[in-house]
């Protein structure tokens, strides 16, 4: 029997170890290029011929190249898509399920909490004014009135705190919640795929989603991109917000409609924004959201970005390594993403070994 082909087609400072398991399981390795990774690059062509005959793809985020169905489709051996991230937006995952393919990600806490804790971040440096303050001093000026923020949580004189409003009550969503609970603010929630209990543990009263722009001082996204969530955000819903709103996106940049907030944030219907991930990236020099000063705080997709042995990426290799020595062994790993692929995948795959 042949070898089981492992492509990782996104490698990232993969430790020794991950290359040792696969390989001591009997599986030939191969390894996607660096190039495949870059923006504005054209190498479908060049992935679907390395992906030929592949058992298994795993790696990091590839958006610049996605795993689309001709990607998968050229190996009728090809049993699972493993990432190393939580997010699945550059696999075609309807085209996998289709195949029998299981899709499997790694929603690890260092990624998911990594993005939280960012998420904080983002929000206290709008709300208090951390840049202008900074560069008030700097400037030789001192206390002005600009330089006053916002008091977050409730108080004891009646103050009742801000509203912080939560676009999805997955891992991420729900440890932001956890890291607001000291902070004595109101925390709503729109997530209509999520159980009521969730809202119960998390400290946040469902509700609908306009309503929660209508309602919220902080409009928080923790969604995964879907046909559902792309666009969500553009000038109808803007329209809905407190002109003293600021949004927060540390998810997807296609959940918002980017000209459309940079115009409200131009013509002050919104007070603020901080993004983290874009519809394009890098984010061109000629994009609006480059023209609007301190009333939007922008980081390069790095809101899990992490440093040392506590970085972003590790436990996510380590998780995504045995999704696909598990998929070869026969058996449906713990992370599949596709659910309801796994009946007709184990119809196709279930207890055939393709490892020794």
């Amino acid at each position: 029997m042949a070898k089981p082909k492992v492509l990782i087609f996104a490698p990232r400072e993969e430790p020794p170890e991950t290359f040792q398991k696969l390989e001591g399981a009997g599986c030939e390795l191969a390894f996607g290029e660096p190039a495949w990774q870059m923006p504005r690059g054209q190498h479908e062509d060049a992935l679907v011929a390395a992906a030929r005959e592949a058992t298994a793809l795993m790696g990091t985020s590839i958006r610049m190249t996605p795993i689309t169905r001709r990607v998968m489709e050229a190996s009728q051996r090809l049993r699972i898509v493993a990432k190393y991230t939580v997010g699945v937006d550059d696999v075609d995952v309807e085209a996998a399920s289709e195949l029998g393919i299981l899709v499997c990600h790694a929603p690890t806490e260092a990624n998911c909490f990594g993005v939280a804790e960012t998420t904080m971040t983002v929000m206290l440096a709008l709300l208090k004014k951390v840049r202008e303050r900074d560069a008030a001093v700097r400037a030789g000026k001192w206390r002005e009135n600009e330089l006053a923020t916002t008091f977050i949580g409730s108080r004891a004189d009646g103050y009742a705190g801000i509203t912080v409003g939560l676009v999805g009550l997955g891992r991420i969503g729900t440890r932001v919640a956890q890291l607001l609970a000291p902070w004595r603010v109101r925390i709503l929630a729109y997530d209509p795929y999520i159980e009521p209990a969730r809202f119960l543990l998390a400290n946040a009263t469902p509700v609908d989603y306009e309503t929660l722009l209508r309602e919220s001082d902080v409009v928080s996204f923790h969604v995964v991109l879907t046909k559902e969530t792309r666009g969500m955000l553009s000038d109808a819903e803007l329209a809905l917000m407190k002109p003293s709103a600021i949004v927060i996106n540390t998810a997807r940049g296609k959940i918002i409609d980017e000209p459309a907030l940079a115009r409200a944030l131009a013509a002050d219907r919104i007070r603020g924004a901080a993004i983290d991930a874009f519809a394009e990236e890098p984010l061109p020099g000629d994009s609006p959201l480059r023209k609007l000063g301190d009333k939007i705080l922008m980081s390069p997709h790095a809101a899990s970005f992490n440093d040392g042995e506590g970085g972003e990426l590790r436990p996510g290799i380590a998780w995504a390594t045995r999704s696909v020595l598990t998929a070869l062994a026969g058996k449906v790993p713990d992370n599949v993403y596709n659910r309801d692929v796994i009946a007709r995948w184990k119809e196709r795959f279930g207890e055939a070994s393709a490892i020794g």
